[in-house]
């Protein structure tokens, strides 16, 4: 949390500093920049403050090449918060659900390239799963120590982890991106976690963070919780030295996070975020990712890396932009003979993939409280020869889509302009 953030001389009207901590947060304990207007609407129940978050693409997606797939389908999640005062300090309740098992059919949607988790008992490979229903479903309570710190202790039946950065469908760069990253399982994938311990130290403008969890992915049945033994464990770290820049660096292993692979995985992440405020309650925000999977039964590591912005102009208007670089070890699990034919060959267990994604959105207004936007993008890929043979001397991805969010309530700097609950606050 920045320093603005902890000030009480900056804090709104009845809010105190362990309510601000909850506000600051994006995804389980993770933060971004405090500059991001985060789409956001307030209301109140009785002594409770609730705060209603959510985002939905419907999207049409057109790829080329053998391995390409057509489809339409829709990404979505929708989060309630409650806030409360006790004891000294403030607990917060928190619920993140998504209707993906409904709105993706057939368990995955088409996303060239990406690998990761199981559907009808098959590794998935050049398509993305869907969200489990029950995204985050967690308790957390914080305590002022001393004048500059915050502690926290966070539970999650299922939620986010202390690793990595804040989970791409949450961040303010990929916010007009309804596709996922090909870095996902490098960098994220533990936002949907489960039987998750996390305590939480902030000061002024470095954050210590420490999780236990049941290391397993999700299974194939995402209507479910796949709780299990906190088997896992993972620490972050996280530097905000202004309201404009975040950067975290963490570790953790994972026993045993694929269903069909054995072995662990020992994942390192490092990222920086970087948000511009702009006018209109817009925002310019830029984020640097980086990822490493070592997997302990072959004895080997991968990495990902990720850049991504998002550029708002005329008010209305949003340019984004993505680069991802990743080897891909997992292009042909459903095929190991090929894929050990593969290896024989190259002499090498990867594919160096590089993704190249420009797109455009379009605001089209805001309608019973909901903004409403218009856009789409184009995905090209740089693949070396010894795979073109299988997904084509140059594959592409089009999405077309519309994006709906809540209404955005800004938050900058660790104010808060709370428009829909200002009684609230004052």
């Amino acid at each position: 949390m920045n320093s603005d953030m902890q000030d009480h001389e900056h804090m709104e009207p009845g809010m105190t500093a362990t309510e601000l901590f909850f506000m600051g947060e994006s995804s389980g304990t993770a933060v971004q920049p405090a500059a991001w207007p985060m789409p956001m609407v307030m209301t109140g129940a009785a002594s409770w403050h609730l705060m209603w978050m959510g985002q939905a693409f419907l999207v049409d997606t057109q790829q080329t090449g053998p391995l390409g797939a057509d489809k339409l389908y829709s990404t979505n999640w929708g989060m309630l918060g409650a806030m409360h005062r006790l004891g000294g300090g403030s607990v917060m309740l928190r619920t993140m659900l998504s209707l993906e098992p409904a709105t993706i059919t057939d368990r995955r949607y088409p996303l060239l390239f990406q690998t990761g988790e199981t559907a009808f008992g098959n590794p998935i490979t050049n398509a993305q799963h869907p969200h489990d229903f029950a995204m985050e479903l967690s308790v957390q309570y914080s305590h002022s120590v001393g004048e500059r710190a915050t502690a926290d202790l966070y539970y999650a039946v299922v939620g986010d982890v202390a690793l990595g950065p804040v989970a791409y469908p949450h961040r303010a760069s990929a916010a007009e991106i309804p596709q996922a990253t090909l870095g996902h399982h490098w960098q994220d994938s533990t936002h949907i976690a489960n039987n998750v311990l996390t305590g939480v130290l902030d000061f002024k403008s470095v954050r210590f963070e420490a999780s236990g969890f049941h290391g397993a992915e999700p299974d194939e049945n995402r209507w479910n919780f796949d709780f299990g033994l906190m088997d896992s464990y993972s620490g972050r770290m996280t530097f905000t030295p202004s309201a404009r820049w975040a950067a975290q660096v963490s570790a953790g292993r994972l026993a045993r996070p694929e269903a069909l692979e054995p072995g662990d995985v020992v994942r390192t992440t490092a990222s920086v975020e970087y948000v511009v405020p702009r006018p209109h309650d817009n925002w310019w925000a830029t984020s640097f990712i980086w990822g490493r999977n070592w997997k302990t039964a072959p004895k080997y590591g991968s990495n990902a890396v990720l850049a991504e912005t998002v550029v708002p102009f005329r008010n209305k208007n949003f340019i984004t932009g993505r680069y991802e670089w990743s080897q891909r070890d997992e292009l042909f699990a459903n095929n190991p003979e090929l894929a050990e034919q593969l290896a024989m060959t190259t002499g090498t267990r990867w594919f160096n993939v590089n993704a190249y994604t420009v797109g455009y959105t379009r605001d089209l207004g805001v309608f019973f409280g909901v903004e409403t936007g218009l856009g789409a993008n184009l995905s090209l890929y740089g693949i070396p020869d010894a795979i073109k043979t299988y997904y084509g001397d140059h594959p592409l991805g089009v999405n077309v889509y519309l994006r709906i969010r809540l209404k955005q309530v800004c938050r900058r700097g660790g104010h808060l302009e709370l428009s829909t609950a200002s009684a609230l606050i004052s």
